[in-house]
């Protein structure tokens, strides 16, 4: 894999530098063979806190994955370990509904040691994926703003609302920083 290190208001040093790439090159072993795209790895301090956001585009998917320590280190090993479960968890996901040969699951080594190429996981992975609830409700058109209102009335962290300037479903979403964002139809 190749990456593309930055540093937002902090210097990457060479320590640093390599860290990151010991502990990302540990995601190659998931892979048949590494992905062509790059891998972008930006490093930041944010109010005494150590931020990596790692991002991974691979066909058919995006890896990503955000994490906020003391600690420098302990954040990347972390992001790391985020990584890794979502890789297992989209492999899982590809080995049960791709069954076809030439198909994503040819992006993931196969485990060497159950002879059916099946992904072995925990019990507990497995039903990280599973569907507990379904709602149904209906959209009343509204602007920005008020579904943000909407949205701290109701205490959630988003909400889904017919955008009245767009005529499209949008969702409008809390973010870490305690600002918030507009999720949108690219159509």
């Amino acid at each position: 894999m190749k990456y593309i290190i930055r540093g937002q208001r902090m210097e990457v040093t060479d320590a640093l530098r390599d860290y990151v790439e010991k502990k990302l090159s540990r995601l190659e072993r998931y892979f048949e063979a590494p992905p062509q795209s790059d891998v972008t790895v930006t490093l930041s301090v944010t109010k005494g806190q150590q931020a990596i956001e790692v991002t991974i585009p691979l066909p058919g998917a995006l890896l990503r994955a955000e994490e906020k320590r003391e600690d420098m280190y302990a954040s990347i090993d972390f992001v790391v370990d985020k990584l890794e479960r979502q890789i297992r968890k989209h492999k899982t996901k590809i080995n049960r509904n791709f069954r076809e040969a030439g198909s994503a699951r040819a992006l993931f080594k196969e485990d060497a040691g159950n002879g059916q190429g099946v992904t072995t996981l925990s019990r507990d992975e497995e039903d990280d994926l599973e569907l507990v609830r379904t709602k149904r409700f209906n959209l009343k058109p509204m602007d920005v703003e008020e579904a943000i209102l909407q949205m701290n009335l109701v205490g959630h962290n988003f909400y889904v609302f017919a955008n009245t300037a767009s005529k499209e479903i949008s969702v409008v979403y809390r973010r870490n920083d305690g600002k918030y964002g507009l999720i949108e139809s690219a159509e």
